[in-house]
């Protein structure tokens, strides 16, 4: 954990929204891969968790709509879990994530669709 005082690492928010991005060594860096509205460096793999009722053909449409922002998802990675009662499914797609416009329109269709309650 750090300290309130302590700003000599990112903080556990960002570590835990996605372990598999390289933090950026200096914000001061504007190359093309670092962006000052963003800690993460692109390209790099980023999990996204998505929930919603197990009925049929939630898994498929969540694949779609993740297809259509990165083009490159292998659908046989998807990780799917039920929820203990059998009544929702989390479904995990790691993307390769080339831009912060790129999440942020995969996270607006997805937070918008019917069939999605959450995504993380």
């Amino acid at each position: 954990m750090y300290e309130s005082g302590d700003n000599s690492g990112p903080t556990p928010e960002v570590l835990r929204l996605s372990p598999f991005c390289r933090q950026p060594h200096a914000m001061s860096q504007n190359t093309p891969q670092t962006r000052p509205d963003t800690l993460l460096e692109f390209p790099c793999d980023f999990p996204l968790k998505i929930m919603g009722e197990r009925v049929d053909g939630f898994a498929q449409t969540v694949l779609e709509v993740v297809q259509r922002h990165a083009p490159d998802f292998d659908g046989n990675s998807m990780e799917m879990r039920p929820s203990s009662t059998g009544k929702y499914l989390s479904l995990t797609c790691t993307i390769r994530a080339t831009s912060k416009p790129q999440l942020d329109a995969l996270y607006t269709e997805l937070s918008g669709h019917p069939m999605v309650k959450v995504v993380l």
